[in-house]
Formats: structure tokens, C-alpha cells, sequence
């Protein structure tokens, strides 16, 4: 079985400060630090917008979290994590450009096949994950762009990938910024959170597939009612997003990576603009919308996001932390509380496993962490 998490902070010695416990979960609610891609130096001042839960006695009279314990460990680069019926889970690793079954009972792994075509540079490889009607859905850097695959998986052939079928290419690829997130949304469609490989023009051109939530059929064709006729563009204006999620009322929100003051937490609106590279955070200037929650740089490095108990969760990769973001409808009920923060090290996606509990994977072997034993991990966690 896999190692239990919750029973203090001395068994592996890393570079974090844990500064407040709560009981066997030790579960961290403090801030640290972050930057506006996935590492950079810290901004250095606090946010107005944003604030942990040891900073408001209020919201840190009970935890809303707990990490229950580990499902499975000594991953290497995971990135996208998907949902098997029957609670198994997929995930993905950008650097070996694999992709492993992971028993979601007992942790167990098993290597279902690793995926050609895919070019590991960067922040780019084998990325998303999204499983649909016996396919996996794949979005990964290739030699001249990124795109979007997807796959056979069982049909009586057991736990083995099927050939790649591309159904979208052309996205913008770079050492940075290319986005990398999919996830079928709860009209059947799939969404994908494209990067502008750092030339923030493409962010404003709706001819251009980087700086954009994209959406289409399974097959990668335009999706009926998309706001621009004959394209996948759902929305633009964005620098890098990785983080995509519905609520109980099937609204899309999404995270994205700011440069250098204000990473962004959106409620996307087809056809909308979000104001990349003209606005950062809340600007207030018309035609843009604004985030409805934002951070300093040196808060966050927003990755996955998941909805479950009225609220949006958000992993933070130089941020170190969990943020919950309480919603009522399409606002904004509260100040955003960060949890496990420095507990963990650097936090990638978050996917909702029902029942009160998320699944939670960390990354410290994407080059950028510092690894300790067991690293990298999927958590389990329950939200109270």
C-alpha cells in the first residue's frame, strides 16, 4: 500500500518552511511564494485581491481541506491526470512522454504505452489528458506545433494505447507558454487551454489558435455554436492557460499565468476577450473582461483548477500551494484561502474524484522542482 500523508512534516527534509498545522493532516495554511510563468523571481509585494487562511481568523476556524494520503508515488514530469469510469485514474508524463494506469484503490501502476510524435522541450511534451467513449485524449508538443491526439484504449485489447489519430494541429508550440490543458465539458465538447508561446500577439488574433481556449467536437472539428464561425476559437486574449473547470451550473471558468503582477482566475464567456497582452489583472478598460479573482505573481502559477463544494480549486506550481476560491453563481463569495502551502512543494492539477475529495498531483521533477523521496505524487484529499 501506499504511504499515508499526515503524520508530520520530519520524515523527508526539503527546503520548505511549514509554518501552521493542523493536526495529523498538517495541513499548512500560510503564504509563500510564486511567479508569472511556471518559475521566476517573486513580485515581493502582497495582493489585495488574494489572502491565505492564516491571515483571516475567520475563514481558518476549520480547515476546508485535508490531505488523507497518498495514492501512488515516484511519478516522473506527470502533468495531465483523467478520470476511468470505475475511479481509476490516467497520467500523463511531459518528459517520458508516457502515459500509466493508476489503480485508484490501492495506488498500483501499470504503463499502458507511450505515445510517438510527441517532442519534449521546455514547458512542452506530453501534457493534458481527457478520456471520452473509449478514447484518450491527448494534447502534446510535436516537432512543429502542438496538437491534439487521441487514442484507442481497451476494446478488449487490455490496458494498450491505440495508434495516435491527430484531430487538431497548429497550435503554437515554444520553450514557454503552451498552454496544455483539455477537458470535456458538460455539453460533450472538448476545450483545450492553448499558451502564445511568448509572442503575445497571438493573443489578440482570433486567426491564431495560441493565447485561446479553444472548443470542438470530438473529432476536432469546430463545435456548433462556437462564437466565430468555421473556427475552434471560443475565446482570446490570453497569455497562458492551463487550468479549465465547470461549476454545478455548467459555467467555464479558467486559469492562466500573468507575467509579472496578476495571475488570473476567469469566467469565460464565448467570443470574449480577455485582454492579453493590453491588460493584466483587472484593468477596467472596455472590451476587456476582467478576472474575478487575481494574485501577485509571487502567489500562485496557476495550473489545474476543479470545481467541488462551491468553490473552484486551484494548484499552484512556484506558489506551492492550494488556493479555494468560494463562488456564488458567476461571482465571487469570498477571499480566496491557500492551502498546503510550501507543505507539498509545487502543485500541477486537480481533478474532482466526487464525494467531497480531489485528487491532487505534484511536480517536482519537472526540472523546476526540488525533488525529495517519493516525488512526484498523486495526494488524496477531502474537502470539507
Amino acid at each position: 500500500m501506499p504511504p499515508e500523508i499526515g503524520k508530520g512534516v520530519g520524515a523527508v527534509v526539503r527546503h520548505r518552511a511549514v509554518r501552521v498545522l493542523w493536526g495529523a493532516a498538517a495541513l499548512v495554511l500560510v503564504a509563500g511564494c510564486s511567479s508569472g510563468s511556471e518559475t521566476g523571481p517573486p513580485a515581493g509585494t502582497p495582493s489585495p485581491t488574494a489572502s491565505s487562511a492564516a491571515s483571516s481568523p475567520a475563514s481558518s476556524a476549520v480547515p476546508a481541506v485535508r490531505v488523507a494520503g497518498t495514492l501512488t508515488e515516484d511519478l516522473e514530469s506527470p502533468w495531465g491526470l483523467a478520470a476511468l469510469p470505475g475511479g481509476d485514474l490516467l497520467v500523463s508524463s511531459r518528459d517520458e512522454r508516457t502515459i500509466t494506469r493508476v489503480d485508484g484503490r490501492t495506488g498500483g501502476k501499470t504503463r499502458v504505452g507511450g505515445v510517438p510524435g510527441v517532442v519534449p522541450r521546455g514547458e512542452g511534451g506530453l501534457m493534458g489528458l481527457a478520456w471520452r467513449d473509449g478514447w484518450v485524449y491527448a494534447y502534446l508538443t510535436a516537432e512543429s506545433d502542438n496538437r491534439i491526439v487521441r487514442m484507442r484504449y481497451g476494446d478488449g485489447g487490455g490496458d494498450r494505447l491505440g495508434p495516435p489519430q491527430v484531430i487538431l494541429s497548429g497550435i503554437p508550440k515554444g520553450v514557454v507558454h503552451n498552454g496544455g490543458r483539455i477537458a470535456f465539458g458538460p455539453d460533450g465538447m472538448l476545450y483545450a487551454g492553448t499558451g502564445e508561446r511568448g509572442e503575445t500577439g497571438l493573443a489578440q488574433s482570433v486567426e491564431s489558435l495560441g493565447g485561446k481556449i479553444l472548443r470542438m467536437t470530438p473529432e476536432g472539428k469546430p463545435a456548433p455554436g462556437n462564437p466565430f464561425p468555421g473556427s475552434v476559437v471560443y475565446s482570446y486574449g490570453h497569455r497562458n492557460v492551463q487550468g479549465l473547470a465547470w461549476d454545478g451550473d455548467g459555467r467555464l471558468w479558467a486559469a492562466e499565468f500573468g507575467q509579472n503582477t496578476w495571475d488570473e482566475l476567469n469566467l469565460i464567456r464565448p467570443g470574449a476577450n480577455y485582454g492579453w497582452p493590453k491588460a493584466e489583472g483587472r484593468a477596467g478598460v472596455s472590451g476587456f473582461v476582467d478576472p474575478v479573482a487575481q494574485w501577485r505573481t509571487s502567489e500562485a502559477s496557476p495550473s489545474g483548477i476543479a470545481y467541488a463544494g462551491g468553490a473552484i480549486w486551484m494548484a499552484g506550481l512556484r506558489g506551492e500551494r492550494l488556493w479555494r476560491v468560494p463562488l456564488s453563481g458567476a461571482e465571487r463569495s469570498g477571499d480566496p484561502e491557500a492551502f498546503l502551502v510550501e507543505e507539498h512543494g509545487r502543485l500541477r492539477t486537480v481533478l474532482a474524484a466526487g464525494d467531497g475529495r480531489l485528487w491532487l498531483t505534484t511536480s517536482e521533477t519537472d526540472t523546476r522542482g526540488t525533488p525529495g523521496a517519493g516525488d512526484d505524487k498523486i495526494l488524496r484529499l477531502e474537502v470539507r
